[in-house]
C-alpha cells in the first residue's frame, strides 16, 4: 500500500514534471517575439570610445531577426506610404516585396519583374533622356525616427550588377548621401566606379530642385561588390568626416562649404538600389542581385 506521504511526494513530482516540459516546448517560442536588445557596440574607427559615444538604438539594427520590425523602418510603398512621395527612379520602382532578413543581414533585391504593377509617369533626366516605369523592380528601407547629429556605421556589400546601393539621410530641404556604390556599371568604360566612394550633399529649398552643393569621390583598394566592408559617416555642427573600415578618408567642414553647409536639422536614414541610367541599366540575364546590409548603426554624444 502506497502511503498519504508517498502519494503526495509523487503528485508533486508529476505537477513539476509537466512545468517543466511545458516551459521547455514554449521558451523557444516565446524567445522568438522577444525583441533582441542591441549591445552597446563602438563605431569601428573609435574601438576605445574617446568620443563617449552612446548607441541610438531607435536608428539602428543589427537584423538578426526572422522580420524586419517595421515600427523601426518603413519599406517604401507599404501601405501607400511613399516617404518624399519617391517610388524609385525609372525605369525601376520600389516594390515591398523585394525586402527580406536573411543569414542576419538585410537584403535589398533588385529583379526583372515585368509583372509588377508601374506607375504609368515618365521620368526625365537633365541629360534629356526620358524613361518609362518598367522591368525592373527595387526596393527601400527608411528610419522611421530621424536623429540629429552623430556617427552612422554601415557595414555592407553592394549589388553586383549596374544600380545603386546606397547609405543616405534626407532631412529639412537638404540631403546627405554618404555613397551611392554601382557595384558593376553595364557601361564596361564605367568600370572604375566598382571602386569609387562618392558622397554628395544636395539641397532640397524651394527652388533649389535638389541640386548638388557639394560633391566629392575617391577610390577605394577594393570593389564594392566583392565582400562586406564596414562604411562610416560623423556629423556634428561643424564637420562631416567619411571612413572606410576604420580609417578616415576624407573630411569637409562647415567653414569650407559656407552658405552650402545645410545639413541644420534631424535627419531619416535610407538604403536602397535604383537605376541609374546614365551608367547603363541591367538586364533580365543580370538578375537578381542583392544589396547586402549586416548592420546599421547610429551613435551619438552622451
Amino acid at each position: 500500500m502506497i502511503s498519504k506521504k508517498t502519494s503526495t511526494w509523487f503528485g508533486f513530482t508529476l505537477i513539476l514534471a509537466f512545468t517543466l516540459f511545458y516551459w521547455a516546448c514554449t521558451k523557444d517560442e516565446n524567445l522568438t517575439n522577444v525583441e533582441p536588445e542591441i549591445p552597446n557596440f563602438l563605431p569601428l574607427s573609435d574601438p576605445n570610445n574617446s568620443g563617449n559615444w552612446t548607441l541610438n538604438n531607435e536608428v539602428s539594427d543589427e537584423f538578426e531577426t526572422t522580420t524586419l520590425d517595421e515600427k523601426k523602418w518603413l519599406i517604401q510603398g507599404r501601405n501607400g506610404e511613399y516617404k518624399s512621395n519617391f517610388i524609385g527612379r525609372a525605369p525601376s520602382q520600389f516594390s515591398t516585396e523585394n525586402v527580406r532578413l536573411e543569414d542576419g543581414k538585410l537584403k535589398i533585391q533588385t529583379k526583372w519583374d515585368p509583372g509588377f504593377q508601374y506607375s504609368s509617369n515618365v521620368q526625365t533626366y537633365s541629360d534629356g533622356s526620358s524613361y518609362k516605369y518598367e522591368n525592373i523592380s527595387t526596393a527601400a528601407v527608411i528610419s522611421r525616427e530621424y536623429f540629429y547629429h552623430g556617427y552612422m556605421e554601415i557595414k555592407c556589400k553592394a549589388a553586383n550588377t549596374s544600380v545603386s546601393s546606397s547609405f543616405w539621410m534626407t532631412g529639412s530641404n537638404s540631403e546627405l548621401d554618404v555613397f551611392e556604390f554601382v557595384g558593376n556599371p553595364a557601361q564596361p568604360w564605367k568600370k572604375h566606379l566598382k571602386k569609387e566612394f562618392k558622397s554628395t550633399i544636395h539641397d532640397w529649398a524651394p527652388g533649389k530642385g535638389g541640386q548638388p552643393v557639394w560633391s566629392n569621390k575617391l577610390e577605394l583598394d577594393w570593389e564594392v561588390a566583392s565582400d562586406f566592408h564596414v562604411y562610416a559617416c560623423e556629423w556634428d555642427a561643424e564637420n562631416l568626416k567619411f571612413y572606410a573600415d576604420g580609417v578616415l578618408i576624407k573630411s569637409i567642414s562647415k567653414t569650407e562649404l559656407g552658405e552650402a553647409w545645410i545639413l541644420n536639422g534631424p535627419l531619416w536614414i535610407w538604403v536602397d538600389s535604383e537605376t541609374f541610367p546614365w551608367h547603363g541599366l541591367p538586364t533580365e540575364t543580370d538578375l537578381p542581385e542583392d544589396f547586402e546590409i549586416e548592420y546599421i548603426r547610429v551613435w551619438q554624444k552622451k
